[in-house]
């Protein structure tokens, strides 16, 4: 048993849920395969507690690291920071400069809150729009964090979240008085949010993800930003994802189609908490007339770790370079699938490329692809997030080790073998509460 498998068993005696994040969790991966833990990292590269190198054509942190494990130039800025202090009784002023930075990014927008990660940023925009619309119900759609206003969602059916998030999550500990103020709808569906803007005159904000697994429809965004125009609605757009991936900011830049409020995270710090909301003035001011506040918001480091972030993203057209790989990645799937006679499905922005397998047998696929490919000292499934560390060589050598398990995928949907005598236990595709 390797050591991070180990340590594993024991994290989940004394951590509820095993992580402190489900995303991190062996179980989606590889049940009693998957390392678990790293002990150091460069590139797209992760080494476990058993010193052995991977190359992380996974989720490289869930999306953290655009620019790649250990940037030399953001990571000389964060020392430097640690040296002079990351905290005191005074304001940094990197939060200035950074607040500076993301309005110069984007011209529509005029302020800027910062927190440290996406939940938070998340809620604290919700907070925003409700104060400053005196209403209470938001519509969502997407994935937007794990606080009771978003989880409240699923108090009236467990299902709600389905298309959003995992299946089956629970809202066990949120107030049931919150019932009905969170209201789902699906994406690309105009009739959908009209109908729930007709029946909700008491709604403060649309919020969504611009972009995720699909490309919006022609007029799509537009015409969500005339609906909010003519009902008084907030428009917060939610690209703790997105944003970076397409474009030197959000990627509502890329469609023209600008909200009144947007959150960053994720790339915004290549590995560093650091989370952003940015949003036109007279919506922005709410934030003085309720109670916004933490300490470790104003911390130096997570500012810092954004200003070089930004700049190293400039240098190298790190937005550009991803969704270029993400295309060329996106392609080598697909004509590998074709060789080797297997149904796909391809889905995801190209900088966070995802591949389905057509077959009721999908999770078990997974799984298998999983376990083969750590034998070959790959992290890997079926999605993944590009770096500009993620170079055409390191695309094809990842894609002559994925050619053998794709011909026996082949061979297992076609009956001549099955993919049960090469697993023993299948990878999670939802949520599910841990032994």
């Amino acid at each position: 048993m390797l050591k991070g498998q180990s340590l594993y068993k024991e994290a989940k005696k004394i951590i509820p849920g095993g992580t402190m994040l489900l995303s991190k969790r062996p179980e989606l991966f590889s049940p009693n395969n998957w390392p678990s833990y790293f002990s150091k990292t460069s590139g797209c590269n992760v080494w476990d507690l058993d010193n052995n190198k991977y190359t992380d054509m996974s989720h490289m942190s869930v999306g953290t690291n655009s620019l790649g494990y250990n940037n030399k130039n953001v990571d000389a800025q964060v020392k430097l920071i640690i040296e002079k202090g990351n905290l005191s009784t005074l304001n940094c002023p990197e939060e200035v400069k950074l607040a500076e930075k993301l309005i110069e990014l984007h011209d529509w927008a005029d302020m800027v809150r910062l927190a440290r990660t996406g939940g938070e940023a998340n809620s604290i925009a919700i907070r925003i729009a409700r104060a400053a619309s005196g209403k209470d119900k938001i519509a969502i759609c997407g994935y937007h964090g794990w606080h009771d206003w978003y989880l409240s969602a699923n108090i009236q059916s467990k299902q709600n979240l389905n298309d959003h998030l995992l299946t089956g999550l629970s809202s066990n500990g949120v107030p049931k008085g919150l019932e009905g103020t969170v209201i789902p709808f699906r994406y690309n569906d105009i009739n959908e949010i009209r109908e729930i803007v007709k029946n909700n005159p008491d709604l403060a904000a649309i919020k969504m993800e611009v972009v995720r697994s699909v490309e919006p429809k022609n007029g799509y965004l537009e015409e969500i930003r005339k609906i909010c125009d003519n009902n008084n609605i907030i428009l917060i757009f939610d690209e703790c994802t997105s944003g970076f991936r397409e474009t030197y900011g959000g990627v509502h830049k890329k469609y023209k189609v600008y909200p009144d409020i947007c959150m960053f995270g994720k790339a915004l710090g290549n590995g560093y908490a650091i989370t952003a909301v940015i949003g036109r003035r007279n919506i922005m001011e709410a934030a003085q007339n309720t109670f916004i506040s933490s300490t470790f918001w104003t911390e130096r480091i997570g500012p810092t770790a954004a200003l070089a972030s930004l700049k190293e993203m400039k240098r190298l057209d790190s937005w550009n370079f991803i969704t270029n790989q993400g295309k060329y990645l996106k392609k080598r799937w697909l004509k590998m699938a074709s060789d080797e006679g297997v149904k796909i499905s391809i889905t995801g922005m190209d900088a966070l490329a995802t591949f389905t397998i057509n077959s009721d047998k999908w999770l078990n696929y997974k799984t298998y692809i999983t376990e083969s490919m750590l034998k070959n000292y790959y992290l890997a499934a079926n999605v993944v997030y590009l770096s500009t560390k993620h170079t055409d060589d390191v695309i094809n050598k990842y894609i002559d080790s994925m050619y053998p398990i794709f011909k026996k995928i082949s061979e297992f949907e076609n009956g001549y073998d099955t993919v049960d005598n090469y697993i023993k236990n299948v990878c999670h595709g939802g949520f599910k509460r841990l032994n």
